[in-house]
């Protein structure tokens, strides 16, 4: 039973005047329904093609902040997020007991907003015990990341991450697909949007791939971000002949 939310539709036409109307998955989305038949769903595809402004309308429609947090999570800093949400239907399956929206940008204010909470004198015990009990100012970008993910998920949950990878070492990354499979275990769905490739190779997940042809389910050995490091790490040199127009 991981998975919590299993179609993605948008609700009325698809030509309106906001900027996201213009993008591919958008635009795909309003031909056809987005389903997720795995328990880890990456999202991934190039710079413009709307996989975090797609994860942001889910995570805004399920009942994140659209900054990220948790669903208890009502701080703001600027309303920058698109309206997207508005229009997205979610079928579910159940309803998870945990969940968390994660998102790299705007990271540093979830932890400012954490640290804020446990100055009042009305909680009690701290928020930041759930993460770790140390404050997550206090660790690099990569360590806070990870003690929200071994601290703060707790399973049977809807885990939405935007581009993890951002603070994380290859080794961070390992160590976080290791906390993917124990959230897996325990009941959990998560839905990733990437340029990870080696997050990609998650087993079990399924990488829908958005362009301009629209979202399909594509091998992670199909995507660019794969073949482009691949080629690059076998043969560096070439390729910085053929950047440098040497």
């Amino acid at each position: 039973m991981g998975r919590y939310i299993d179609t993605v539709r948008l609700r009325g036409a698809t030509g309106g005047e906001g900027y996201y109307y213009r993008l591919p998955a958008v635009k795909a989305l309003g031909e056809r329904p987005l389903k997720f038949s795995r328990d880890v769903t990456f999202l991934v595809g190039e710079n413009g093609s709307g996989k975090s402004t797609l994860l942001e309308a889910i995570a805004v429609a399920s009942g994140f902040n659209p900054e990220g947090g948790s669903r208890n999570f009502r701080f703001s800093t600027r309303d920058t997020h698109a309206g997207l949400w508005e229009h997205v239907v979610l079928s579910r399956r159940a309803y998870p007991r945990d969940g968390f929206f994660l998102r790299a940008e705007s990271f540093y204010n979830v932890a400012s907003n954490i640290d804020e909470m446990d100055e009042a004198p009305s909680f009690s015990p701290q928020v930041i015990e759930s993460y770790g009990g140390v404050s997550l100012h206090e660790r690099s970008h990569g360590e806070s990341f990870l003690a929200l993910v071994q601290n703060r998920f707790g399973g049977q949950g809807l885990y939405l991450l935007d581009e993890p990878e951002a603070a994380l070492s290859p080794t961070g990354l390992m160590a976080l697909m290791a906390e993917m499979d124990r959230l897996v275990k325990r009941d959990s769905q998560l839905v990733i949007a990437t340029h990870s490739p080696i997050l990609m190779a998650f087993p079990e997940a399924e990488v829908l791939l958005l362009g301009e042809e629209g979202i399909r389910a594509v091998d992670y050995r199909e995507t660019s971000h794969y073949q482009i490091t691949r080629r690059f790490l076998e043969e560096p040199e070439r390729m910085f002949r053929y950047l440098l127009g040497e």
